[in-house]
């Protein structure tokens, strides 16, 4: 499995990706778990998903739906997405992702995304209030999400 922070640190609340993943807890990353701040590299993280994994969870900045630093947990709708085609080496959303590797002739592995609505993408470094507030939540959602997909992985595999 493959945990995954995706976003731009120098546009504001699209930082909150790589922000989750810097405090997400070393101590859930194992055989079966890999953490990993992608930040903007997207086409790395495509081409990291052709070597195959089990699941993803993409942390990533969501656009504003009215309620900046609402954490949303979403199971990713792989058959849009994998209609998406296009090879974007510098798009680093999921569905650029996604059709990057669809591209390159991979499929995504089941995904989960935890997503928090911005305030704010503006340039600048830094989380706003709203946003930073919800990096706990998105924290214990990851840790939430991992330990599920691991159980459903186990009683599928004994």
């Amino acid at each position: 499995m493959l945990v995954a922070g995706l976003g731009n640190i120098f546009l504001g609340d699209d930082g909150f990706g790589p922000e989750v993943m810097r405090r997400v807890p070393q101590s859930l990353a194992g055989p079966r778990v890999e953490l990993v701040d992608y930040g903007i590299r997207g086409m790395h993280l495509a081409y990291d998903l052709l070597d195959g994994c089990q699941a993803l969870v993409l942390v990533d900045a969501i656009p504003a739906r009215g309620t900046p630093g609402r954490i949303h947990i979403i199971e990713a709708d792989l058959e849009s997405l994998a209609t998406t085609t296009g090879l974007d080496a510098h798009a680093m959303d999921p569905a650029a992702v996604f059709a990057s590797l669809n591209a390159l002739g991979g499929s995504p592995p089941h995904t989960v995304v935890i997503g928090c609505e911005v305030h704010s993408v503006e340039e600048g470094i830094g989380l706003s209030e709203p946003v930073a507030a919800a990096v706990g939540e998105a924290v214990r959602a990851v840790e939430s999400v991992v330990a599920d997909l691991l159980a459903r992985s186990a009683v599928t595999e004994g």
